[in-house]
């Protein structure tokens, strides 16, 4: 073996994973700079941050369901009114009112959309254990042909029990009048009725009563005007 082939031999032994490789100069032998591996860094998980709210001309903004767009919360569904007694109020002294429900039928319910209703002549009234409208007129509605309803028929009104006998116990007791005041739409879409206690006014309580009004309008008037 001749001088060039054993320093090819030895350089060939020397390959091996981490050891410095040499390579063949003229007739020396030289040691290179062994390559070295990529090391992956490892990355630290960072903790995370809370969102910090950006306020704007409207106010501060969230993320929570609550709130809208400016820091406004979302309006709240309102009732929706069908027909009102106007005489109640001119003719008794309001003292307690209550919400009821009505059993009505399809035909009847489809009519109180369209605000086909009166009630200037209806009243409560117990029968047995439960409370009825009498004098409600809802008008028949035209397209229900043959299964039309009573337009003045009576209607059930649903109350709970216990304030059944609070509510109907006092105008049993103090000779009152139990009279409607509004029928309307609840934010479920729901037929209801606002049922009062009422006590009849005389003569010059209705003239007191018109002097307070007619002095309250004044104000309002003076009011308006200084502005």
């Amino acid at each position: 073996m001749n001088h060039r082939a054993a320093l090819l031999r030895i350089i060939g032994g020397s390959a091996k994973i981490g050891a410095p490789m040499m390579r063949l100069v003229g007739s020396r032998i030289t040691l290179a700079r062994p390559a070295t591996t990529e090391r992956k860094l490892s990355k630290k998980k960072a903790a995370p941050t809370k969102p910090k709210p950006t306020k704007s001309k409207g106010g501060t903004k969230s993320s929570g369901k609550g709130t809208t767009k400016g820091g406004k919360t979302p309006a709240t569904p309102s009732i929706k009114p069908i027909c009102t007694n106007r005489k109640a109020r001119h003719k008794y002294e309001i003292l307690d009112t209550i919400e009821c429900g009505m059993i009505l039928v399809g035909s009847e319910v489809k009519s109180l959309r369209n605000g086909k209703c009166q009630l200037d002549e209806s009243y409560g009234r117990v029968r047995g254990e439960t409370l009825w409208l009498f004098g409600c007129d809802i008008a028949e509605y035209p397209q229900a042909t043959v299964w039309n309803h009573e337009p003045r028929r009576p209607r059930q009104l649903l109350i709970h029990r216990r304030e059944m006998g609070k509510f109907v116990g006092q105008a049993k007791e103090k000779g009152l009048t139990l009279v409607p005041l509004q029928l309307y739409f609840n934010e479920r879409g729901i037929v209801k009725c606002q049922m009062a206690l009422c006590k009849g006014m005389k003569l010059h309580d209705k003239r007191e009563k018109l002097k307070k009004a007619d002095a309250r309008r004044d104000i309002e008037r003076a009011v308006r005007r200084g502005r």
